[in-house]
C-alpha cells in the first residue's frame, strides 16, 4: 500500500552518503560496506576477521532531506551458531538531526553457519529485505541511519519519498579508533550505543570504528589502513586478543607494538594517539589463552569461556592482561619522551573491579548493554573534555 502514500525517489548508495567505511564494495546486489581496505582483506585469509571487518559498526548513511519516509533494502548476513539458540536480528538506529528517532531491524537474508568447536564457516543465500521508517518530520533535516554493529549487511536500494544530498554543514573532528570485539560492540543493544559510538556522541567527534571481534592483534595491514585514513584524534585499545588467540610471547609483542605506533605515525605524525590498556577481565588478568568456549555452556545458550592457559607459563613470556598493561605502559612513557601527543589510559579505569562487582561480564569475556554506555561515558570523559588526550582543536 506504501506506493500509493508516496512518490519514490531512489538513490545510489555511494561513499559521499556513507560515513565509516574505508572501502565500498561492488557485489551482484549492490554494495558491501568494508572496515579493513582491499590490499588488507588479501593479506589475511581468516574468516574470523573477514566476518569481523565486514560487519559495519559505526557505518552509517548521512543524508540531507526533507523526506517523510525512507526506506532501505539490504541483504543481511545472519550469524548462527552450531548448537546454539538463533541470535536475534541485527538492529539499526535512526537519527534525525543527532537525536534517536527510530529502530528496526531485517528479517531474511543470508545465514553464515558458524562451529566454534571446528572453527568452520557456511554460507547459505537467502532474501533482501526492507527496512522502513515514516512519519519524519517535513523540513530539511539530516538523518543518519546506523547499520548493525554485528551484522554483515549489503546495501541494495535506498528510497525516500523528497531528493536527498550528502549532508555538509561544520566539519568535526575525525576519531579513528581501533579495538577488539569489545570496541566492535559486543553485546551493545545497538549500534549507536556501542561504547565508542556512545564515546563518540559524548566528543562531538566523527567515529570511524576499526573495532574487530577477535581482530585486534597488532596485525601490520591494520596499521597501514589507520596510516592511510584522514583522521584527527586516534586510539588503540589493544590486548585481550592476544591472549585469546595466544597469538605471541613477550618477546614478539613489545616490538610489534612499537612496528605498530610507528606505521601509524608515518600517516599521523602529531594527531593525539591514545593508547588504551585492557579492561579488567578476571579469567585473563595472571591466567595465559587461549580463551575457549566452554561447552557445557552452548546447550544452557549462554556462551561462557574460560582461560585454558596456565599461569606457570608466564615465566616463559607467555602473555596476560597484567603482563600486557605494564608492558603497554612502559612502551608509552619510553615513547613519550620524543612523542609529546602519545597517551596512555589504563583499561580497568574504564571498566574496572568495582564494575565487575556491579555489572560483571556475562559470557566472562564481554560487557552488556549497560556497561557499553557506561565505558563509552567513561572514555569521552576522559579523553574528550577539556585538557583530555583526544580533546578536539577549537572549530
Amino acid at each position: 500500500m506504501h506506493e500509493h502514500e508516496h512518490t519514490w525517489i531512489t538513490t545510489p548508495v555511494t561513499a559521499d552518503i556513507l560515513r565509516g567505511a574505508l572501502d565500498l564494495e561492488r557485489t551482484a546486489h549492490g554494495v558491501l560496506p568494508h572496515r579493513l581496505p582491499a590490499r588488507a582483506r588479501a593479506q589475511c585469509a581468516d574468516g574470523q576477521l573477514a566476518m569481523a571487518e565486514s560487519q559495519p559498526s559505526g557505518v552509517r548513511l548521512v543524508l540531507r532531506t526533507r523526506a517523510t519516509a525512507v526506506e532501505l533494502d539490504t541483504l543481511p548476513t545472519k550469524r548462527v551458531y552450531a548448537g546454539a539458540p538463533p541470535r536475534p536480528d541485527g538492529v539499526y538506529d535512526l537519527l534525525v538531526d543527532g537525536r534517536p528517532a527510530g529502530r528496526g531491524t531485517v528479517a531474511g537474508g543470508n545465514t553464515l553457519l558458524i562451529d566454534m568447536s571446528s572453527g568452520t564457516f557456511e554460507n547459505r543465500p537467502g532474501p533482501a529485505g526492507t527496512l522502513r521508517f515514516t512519519g519524519l518530520p517535513e523540513r530539511d533535516k539530516t538523518v543518519e541511519i546506523w547499520l548493525p554493529h554485528n551484522e554483515t549487511t549489503e546495501l541494495v536500494a535506498l528510497r525516500t519519498d523528497a531528493p536527498v544530498e550528502p549532508a555538509s554543514g561544520p566539519r568535526r573532528g575525525v576519531w579513528l579508533h581501533h579495538g577488539s570485539s569489545i570496541s566492535h560492540g559486543s553485546d551493545a543493544e545497538s549500534p549507536t550505543t556501542t561504547w565508542p559510538a556512545r564515546a563518540a556522541a559524548l566528543g562531538g567527534v566523527e567515529l570511524i570504528n576499526l573495532g574487530l571481534g577477535g581482530g585486534a592483534l597488532l596485525d601490520p595491514f591494520t596499521a597501514r589502513a589507520m596510516r592511510d585514513t584522514p583522521a584527527d584524534l586516534i586510539s588503540v585499545k589493544l590486548g585481550i586478543n592476544l591472549v585469546n588467540t595466544d597469538l605471541m610471547r613477550l618477546r614478539a609483542f613489545t616490538p610489534a607494538v612499537h612496528g605498530f605506533l610507528d606505521t601509524i605515525r608515518e600517516g599521523h605524525p602529531t594527531a593525539p594517539l591514545l593508547v588504551v590498556s585492557p579492561l579488567l577481565c578476571p579469567l585473563h588478568e595472571d591466567t595465559p589463552g587461549p580463551s575457549v568456549l566452554d561447552p557445557g555452556s552452548l546447550a544452557t545458550g549462554v556462551l561462557r569461556f574460560r582461560a585454558a592457559g596456565d599461569p606457570a607459563e608466564r615465566a616463559a613470556g607467555k602473555l596476560t592482561l597484567t603482563v600486557i598493561r605494564d608492558e603497554l605502559s612502559r612502551i608509552v612513557r619510553q615513547r613519550a619522551a620524543d612523542d609529546p601527543n602519545l597517551h596512555h589510559l589504563d583499561g580497568r579505569d574504564l571498566y574496572g573491579e568495582a564494575d565487575f562487582a556491579e555489572l560483571p561480564l556475562p559470557d566472562g569475556l564481554h560487557p552488556d548493554a549497560a556497561t557499553h554506555r557506561r565505558i563509552g561515558e567513561r572514555f569521552a570523559a576522559h579523553a574528550f573534555t577539556d585538557g583530555g588526550p583526544l580533546a578536539p582543536p577549537p572549530a
